[in-house]
């Protein structure tokens, strides 16, 4: 259980859900993705999730306090994969700490296919 925080009052709890749903709408909403992949790819067949299941598309894991999530998406093509990247970690990085109050050590990402 990846988000916890302690305050004068309790313990909060985040669940590992909460922080993918969250990850999954910070990224479809950047220039240049197409939407998010499956984590699982066989075959080298990449599956493009619905809105519903963009959660699927993003694996959440704790090192210590902080928070690192992993982003499996379809980019769009012609646009430079790059730029794209910084766009996504460093939105999703704000997104996580401004509405949850956790720490994001980082945010990895996984390409797993380009569309037109």
């Amino acid at each position: 259980m990846p988000g916890k925080m302690r305050t004068d009052f309790g313990e909060i709890n985040i669940s590992d859900d909460v922080l993918a749903s969250l990850a999954g709408l910070a990224t479809t909403e950047c220039y240049g993705i197409v939407g998010m992949a499956s984590k699982s790819a066989k075959d080298g067949i990449v599956e493009l999730l619905k809105k519903d299941n963009l959660s699927k598309g993003v694996k959440v894991s704790s090192d210590g306090e902080e928070i690192i999530i992993d982003l499996y998406i379809i980019v769009e093509f012609g646009t430079k994969i790059s730029v794209v990247a910084d766009n996504i970690i460093s939105k999703v990085k704000y997104t996580l700490e401004n509405l949850t109050g956790l720490k994001v050590k980082k945010v990895n990402i996984n390409v797993q296919g380009v569309r037109v």
